[in-house]
């Protein structure tokens, strides 16, 4: 059965350059590989306010989060099928890793991080981003 997860896209501008906040998992699926902050929505919990605690949690970060689409996740062979909510917006406050979720925190050029291997599907939420903002 599929899972409703969220998936947060901030994005800043430095130097001419839009980059894209991401975080390096210390825990499976996925151990070691970047991604955008985001989680499974608790029950009860209204997906806007699971991608702002997911955020809050995982990057320490205040979210104002918009709806910004969505992505059937399915990864047969990790087992995974779920629909992943997207928001975009701005993020405020200082950075802190979630001490049992992340290792590091980072904002990276949007080029750079299309080009990684990013874990789970966000390799296709940056590029749907990058080809609306153009």
């Amino acid at each position: 059965m599929p899972q409703a997860t969220v998936a947060a896209l901030m994005t800043t501008v430095r130097d001419g350059r839009v980059e894209v906040l991401l975080t390096r998992r210390k825990i499976e699926p996925f151990e070691g590989r970047w991604c955008l902050p985001g989680g499974h929505i608790d029950p009860g919990e209204p997906a806007r306010m699971a991608v702002i605690r997911e955020v809050k949690e995982e990057t320490g970060l205040d979210f104002e989060a918009s709806f910004a689409g969505y992505l059937d996740e399915i990864i047969p062979e990790r087992g995974i099928h779920a629909v992943v909510l997207v928001f975009s917006g701005p993020a405020t406050g200082e950075l802190v890793p979630s001490e049992g979720e992340v290792s590091e925190i980072a904002w990276i050029p949007i080029q750079e991080a299309r080009s990684m291997s990013l874990a789970f599907t966000h390799n296709v939420i940056l590029d749907r981003y990058a080809a609306q903002s153009g």
